[in-house]
Formats: structure tokens, sequence, C-alpha cells
């Protein structure tokens, strides 16, 4: 199958358009969301405060801020170049994974339905939509592995293996788990090179030094590596399940948590495909020749998944999540593709490999029809506009760390808008997890008892009708008065803005 180099060169023009129109469809859709808004922020820092801002926020090295600061300086902040890095990263990415494919000696049959996997996956395509380091990490991860095979191979490209190697980490902390898979698979098959791998561990140990000892110095400044990811849960079924369906469902994904998890008739059928595929391989086991290929690859995709589950149930917090597993859709995709091609009664694997390509069809047509949602953290640019239009500068006040934030990015090259939070009223939508950048003061904690303004705007949300009501009493005690109110309803979440004045005479004039 596709053994004419002709048609395979064609074949695989035409997935890598389809690949990178799949990144291009409704990329501006959505505005940018709170860490993406981080992302701006920290790239935003001039460079002698830029790393030790990213320092403080303790999860991330800061090579990919970096980077998008050099992006802001050629294109300018607008939505459609800020998100055509991420798009950048995600198609570049297509170069080593072909070369990782070839160096691997695998069919052209493998190579393209391993492609297909990878144009359509939802949340690939999610990530490459996100204003975020993960298609940064997935084509670097991917070099990696391409280097570290032809290292394997043939002995070569050691050093550019290396510099890959490092630039890998300062992007992603699950980058090591990458350089872990690279040592695991030469114990497995070539320790007589371990010793130069230990080398490279040991360079990159202390490359990585310097900024370690700067993130050491900003938790012992106060800051709380659990308030990034306390939130996120410790592997179980669901997770796992839902990991699964996010590593091999098209097209779609799981944009905020109003929506579902998966298109459970796409994704059922697409896993049940798989599951049959490596049974039947591995029934065969036996009578297969080439085993090193897909031990290889194994290693490369069960090794990062299998420590980020153990880390995740022996850390005080758990580390596991989609987009930090990026590092292993690729070699995942191409180890899908050679059980898929493997298959050994012809009549089956066709009809497998037809009914993956139907259904990645039936899911784009359902994407194609779905109108693209609203989402609620959109509202706050509109919100900061209508405030701006009023003309005079004024306090903006919020219950929330997410809305301020919003907020104060949204105004923050208006003159004289200051954004504040109210602390110490129960608000149903807050959520702790998301706090304000930490070396950020820009935007002020208050108590509801210390605002003395004549006039300021309060904008919050509500998800419970009628909760606006005891929200507002708050401020009617103190004796203000709403003098102009709007709301727009996203689903189930009501966002308000209204103007508050002190006496309800200074109304008349803006009625």
């Amino acid at each position: 199958m596709f053994q004419d180099r002709r048609t395979a060169t064609i074949l695989t023009a035409a997935l890598c358009l389809v690949y990178i129109a799949a990144r291009l469809w409704r990329l501006t859709d959505s505005c940018l969301w709170f860490d993406e808004l981080f992302s701006v922020h920290a790239a935003e820092h001039p460079w002698n405060s830029h790393f030790w801002f990213v320092a403080q926020d303790l999860i991330h090295p800061p090579l990919f801020y970096a980077v998008l600061k050099v992006w802001i300086g050629i294109g300018g902040e607008s939505l459609l170049w800020l998100r055509l890095l991420p798009v950048f990263f995600s198609v570049i990415a297509i170069v080593p994974f072909l070369y990782l494919c070839k160096e691997l000696k695998l069919s052209n049959a493998v190579t393209l339905l391993a492609l297909i996997f990878l144009a359509v996956n939802g949340s690939l395509i999610k990530y490459t939509q996100t204003l975020r380091m993960y298609t940064m990490l997935m084509f670097l991860s991917l070099a990696s592995l391409w280097l570290f095979t032809r290292y394997f191979n043939r002995g070569k490209s050691f050093a550019p293996l290396l510099i890959v190697n490092l630039l890998l980490i300062y992007t992603h902390y699950f980058g090591w788990l990458v350089v872990g898979a690279e040592i695991v698979a030469l114990l497995a098959f070539q320790r007589i090179k371990w010793r130069r791998m230990l080398t490279m561990v040991a360079v990159l140990l202390a490359a990585f030094a310097p900024w370690m000892i700067a993130v050491l110095k900003a938790a012992d400044a106060g800051s709380d590596v659990g308030q990034n990811i306390s939130w996120m849960s410790r592997p179980r079924w669901l997770e796992l399940r839902t990991f699964v369906f996010d590593l091999t469902e098209p097209f779609y994904f799981q944009a905020s948590n109003v929506e579902p998890a998966s298109i459970y008739r796409v994704s059922v059928p697409i896993v049940l495909i798989f599951i049959t595929a490596i049974v039947i391989y591995f029934a065969n086991w036996k009578s297969n020749d080439e085993k090193q290929v897909p031990g290889l690859l194994a290693i490369f995709a069960l090794v990062p998944a299998v420590a980020a589950f153990v880390a995740s149930w022996i850390l005080p917090y758990s580390v596991w999540g989609t987009r930090h597993l990026i590092v292993i859709y690729a070699p995942a995709s191409i180890l899908l593709a050679y059980f898929v091609t493997r298959i050994p009664m012809a009549y089956a694997r066709i009809g497998a490999v037809t009914l993956l390509v139907l259904l990645s069809g039936y899911a784009f047509a359902l994407q194609a029809m779905r109108h693209s949602p609203r989402y609620v953290w959109c509202a706050w640019d509109d919100v900061a506009a209508d405030i701006r239009s009023r003309g005079e500068p004024v306090n903006i006040y919020s219950f929330e760390n997410l809305v301020a934030y919003h907020l104060w990015f949204a105004l923050r090259d208006s003159d004289g808008a200051q954004v504040h939070v109210v602390k110490g009223v129960d608000v149903r939508t807050d959520d702790e997890t998301y706090f304000l950048p930490r070396g950020f003061d820009a935007v002020s904690n208050v108590r509801l008892e210390d605002i003395k303004d004549e006039v300021f705007w309060l904008a919050f949300r509500t998800s419970v009708d009628g909760e606006d009501g005891p929200l507002i009493e708050n401020f009617t005690k103190l004796g203000y008065k709403s003098c102009l109110s709007y709301h727009v309803k996203y689903d189930s979440t009501t966002v308000f803005w209204m103007e508050m004045r002190k006496s309800s005479d200074s109304c008349r004039g803006n009625q």
C-alpha cells in the first residue's frame, strides 16, 4: 500500500495541508483565556524583570515566554498574530515527525496513517489554538526523539540532541520525561551507550541549575505551587478514560466544563478499532519479525505517561494533564498506525482504515455544523470596552481574581482606570485556583467597608438566577445605588456590570 514514491509524496503533501487547515480553522473565534493573558503579560515585561516574573509562577520554565516576547516585538499583539505562534510550532513539528518515521524505516502506510491521526486530533487542534507552550513542547519533543533515534541507529547527532534537549527542558518540565524515555530506550536496547547519555544528563542538569535556583528563591519568597496545580485530579479511571479519548478523538475537544467530554458515538468506535488492532498484534507476537521499532515507540509513548501517573500519586499534588502529555501524542499515533497496518487480513485492515477515516470525516461534519460557542471569559473585553467608552476614569470592583485579571488586561493601556478585588464577599463562581500573578500589584485587594468612592463600576458574574441581588445589596447597605446596569447571559452564567453612585440624586443625569 502506498509503495509508489510519487503517490506517497502527493498524499503526504495533501495531509500536511489538512493538518494546517484544521489548525487555522476558527483560530480567532475565541478571545484570550486567563492562562493566555498570563503568557502575554509575562512577555510584556522588560528583559530585566522578565525571567523573575516567570520564575515566581513556579510551574513553567521561561523559554516559551521569551520566544513570545520576541514574537510580539516582530508582529504586535493582534489576536491572529498571537495565535499564529503556537500554530507555527505545530506546523513545523511535521518536519521532525516525518524524519522520525523515516529514521525508524516505517512504511509509507504507517507514516500516512499516523499523520492522519495527528492532523485530525481534536486535542492537538485545541492546544495549537491556545497561546501556551504546548505546541513548542511537542515540536521540541519530536525533534528530540528524531535525533535520539538517529543517534540510536547510527551513533550520529549527539551534539544536536543535547542542544534540543536543553531547549526542551527549558520549555516545560515534562521535557525531562522525554529525556527519561530516551534513557530507558538505551538501557533496553543499547546499554553500551549509557555513559554518553549519562554525560548528557549531567550537562542538562548543570545547565538547568540556574533556573531551578531562581525557582527555589521564588518559592522561598512565598510562592506556593499548590495554588497552581492543586485543582488537578489524580489519575483515576475517569481521568484515564478521558485521556484515551483525547489521544484518539478526531476534531472535537472540550473547551469548557459545560461541554461534553467526548462525542462518544465517534470516540468509542475508534477506541474499539485500536484495541482490536492491538489485541491482534500481540496475539501474533511470536510471528512478528520486527520488535525493536514498536518497542522504541512504546517506550517513547508509555514512559512519560507512566511517570506522570506515578508522580501524580506520590507527590503532594497531581501533575496529570492532557496538555502536558502532548509529548506522547506523536509516538502514540505512530504506534497505533503501526498496529492497524499489521492486521494480517487485508480486508480487515482496509476496513479498519476505512472506518477510521469515515469516523474522522463524520467528526469533522459535526464540528462544521456546530456553532462557535460563546465563552463567558470573552465578555470581560466587552465590559471593559463599554466602561472605557464612558470617558471618565473610575475604579472598577469585582469579586474574583479571574474577572479582575481579565478586566485589568483589557484596560491595561487606559489612563486612570483601576481594577480592584473585593474580599470578604461570598461568591459562588469564585475559584481560588485562578489567582493574580505573583509579583503583580496593579490589581489590589480591598475590603467592602474600605470602599469610599462617590462613583465606581461593579463587574461580576453569577451562576444562579437571582444571585446578583444579595451581591448588590452589599453596596446598597453602604449607601450606593445602581445608576446604569447591564447584563449578558452565557449559558448558565450571567455577566453584570453597573455604575454605582453614592446618592440616588446623582443618577438623574445618567438615566
